[in-house]
């Protein structure tokens, strides 16, 4: 087994039109036994930014509180929020500066810009390498079946709502056929006005 697939999960984020979506499931594994069923991999930058982490969960939660550390020390010196690009580009030095001895981490990044409104996703491997995508990105244990699903369902230009709809049934049915995702979802909406954030429950077994 990949050290990648020990603890499971799987993240992914959609563009739609002044808007995009970052959803994640829930399952915190050890291999195939469940540990928990209330593990979030997705969490906030700023209030228009959210990164989400799959991977080895003790690496999930190192660098979440490295991101953190680094945003504020960057929020203080620049007295400005960081840009979702900005953001990008120190996600991924902060890999490559481990390339060695890497972080065993994919984030997703999704979020609008502050300057421009302009929705924003990226994606990086676990040394960094950045992954700008037009219409979704995805990484986890379930990859291959959320590029699946994805490329099925996602259409250029939705509405909050209709993108809302998209990411969550592209979320739900992936990792319905992945032993070591799922167990519920939650799903961030984010608009240039407002984040909404839903949970959505899923099959148990």
């Amino acid at each position: 087994m990949s050290i990648m697939e020990y603890n499971g999960g799987s993240v992914v984020a959609m563009k739609g039109k002044n808007c995009v979506a970052i959803a994640s499931d829930l399952r915190l594994g050890n291999q195939a036994m469940t540990v928990a069923t209330n593990f979030e991999k997705v969490f906030p930058v700023t209030d228009s930014l959210y990164c989400g982490l799959a991977g080895l969960a003790t690496d999930v939660i190192t660098l979440r509180e490295r991101f953190r550390y680094r945003v504020n020390m960057y929020t203080i010196k620049e007295e400005r929020q960081i840009e979702p690009a900005t953001f990008a580009q120190l996600v991924s030095s902060t890999l490559y500066e481990r390339r060695f001895g890497p972080y065993f981490v994919e984030p997703v990044i999704a979020g609008i810009s502050k300057k421009t409104g302009e929705p924003f996703i990226a994606a990086a491997d676990l040394i960094g390498c950045l992954n700008f995508a037009k219409d979704f990105v995805v990484c986890g244990t379930a990859s291959d079946k959320l590029f699946g699903v994805a490329e099925g369902l996602w259409e250029p230009d939705m509405a909050a709502e209709d993108l809302f709809e998209t990411i969550s049934q592209t979320l739900m049915n992936a990792v319905d056929r992945d032993a070591f995702s799922g167990w519920g979802a939650i799903v961030h909406v984010i608009t240039p006005e407002k984040v909404i954030s839903r949970t959505l429950k899923a099959r148990m077994d």
